[in-house]
This record gives structure tokens, C-alpha cells and sequence, in this order.
């Protein structure tokens, strides 16, 4: 039987490897996952009826969640490690003309899911993810949107597509809440 110290140290270490992976996963899908590739362009998919939304913001919502769950399972300091490295890591994976808008986008988006999951993670855990992820999903949308196009006309598709992401991990989440209740697994 693994004990919770060791527990924590693995599944930390596993929901920073994915956090790290959404990444480059993001920006491959951008350019091969969709059923409408513009060219020169993003592979689009529909986030609700009438809304298509880039492939990539699929990964982007889910980064907030596992950036909560990083933190969660290894402590604060990991958390903010992870965001630099996640900013250092899209920045290299960026298109040129993107470099700006991606990095800049992805610290102020982690960073705003930080500020908001810190406080209320130790005694709302779903809520905490929920509202973190909310918060984190709109700034890094307008952020993006406004640097590297300056527009933000396609902003609904954005959010959506982000939401999604983050609403299919919340029973896992709560899950997770249960299941280190019943360990008596504390978060770092």
C-alpha cells in the first residue's frame, strides 16, 4: 500500500507531465484536429450550436484544472513553477507572430486561476476549480484574442470551447475531494 506522502508525490508528478503536455498538445490540434481546417488558419470544431472555436482551446481549459491540481498534490511552489514553465514552453511551441500573445496570455490567464484557487481550495475544492478555471479561461481568452488579433470577435468560442473542458473534469475533481477525504490525504 502506498502511503499519502508517496501518493501525493505521483500524482503530482503525473498532473504535471499532462499539465506540461496540453501545451504542445494545443498547438498540434490547432493545426490537424477540427472539421474545418482554414488555411493558413486553425482546424475550427463547434463548442455549441453556431459556435466554432480553434481545436487548441480544448487543452487550454483543461491546463487550468491540472495547474490546480499541480498545486494541489505538490504545494504552492510547484504550482508557480509550473505556470512559468508552461509560459516558457508556450512561448517556444508559439508561431512567431504569437510568441507575445501565447506567453503573455498563458501567465496572466494561470496566474488570475491562482489567485483565485489559493484561498478557496483549502475549503471548496470543486468550487475552487470551478471558479479558478472560470476566471482563468476569460483572461486568457481576451488576453490572446485582444494581442494577437486585436479583436475579440471570435471571444464566445473561446470561453466555450475553454468551459467545456473544465466542466468534464469537474466529477473527477470531486471525486479526487472524496477519495483524499476517506485517505485522510491533506493537499500540500
Amino acid at each position: 500500500m502506498i502511503d499519502n506522502d508517496k501518493r501525493k508525490q505521483i500524482e503530482g508528478a503525473i498532473f504535471l507531465g499532462l499539465f506540461c503536455l496540453t501545451i504542445p498538445a494545443a498547438n498540434w490540434m490547432i493545426g490537424h484536429v477540427g472539421i474545418v481546417c482554414i488555411t493558413n488558419g486553425p482546424c475550427l470544431l463547434p463548442v455549441a450550436p453556431g459556435i466554432m472555436a480553434p481545436s487548441g482551446v480544448l487543452m487550454v481549459g483543461a491546463a487550468l484544472v491540472l495547474r490546480d491540481l499541480v498545486q494541489r498534490r505538490l504545494g504552492i511552489g510547484f504550482g508557480i513553477a509550473a505556470i512559468i514553465v508552461g509560459a516558457v514552453i508556450s512561448a517556444g511551441l508559439a508561431p512567431p507572430s504569437l510568441v507575445l500573445a501565447s506567453a503573455t496570455a498563458f501567465l496572466l490567464s494561470e496566474f488570475a486561476d491562482f489567485a483565485v484557487y489559493t484561498p478557496l481550495a483549502q475549503r471548496r475544492l470543486v468550487a475552487a476549480v470551478i471558479g479558478s478555471s472560470m476566471v482563468g479561461l476569460i483572461v486568457d481568452s481576451i488576453a490572446f484574442l485582444w494581442l494577437a488579433f486585436g479583436s475579440l470577435e471570435f471571444l464566445p468560442g473561446q470561453i466555450v470551447g475553454k468551459l467545456w473542458m473544465v466542466l468534464l473534469a469537474v466529477p473527477f475533481v470531486a471525486y479526487l475531494r472524496r477519495r483524499d477525504e476517506r485517505l485522510g490525504l491533506k493537499s500540500a
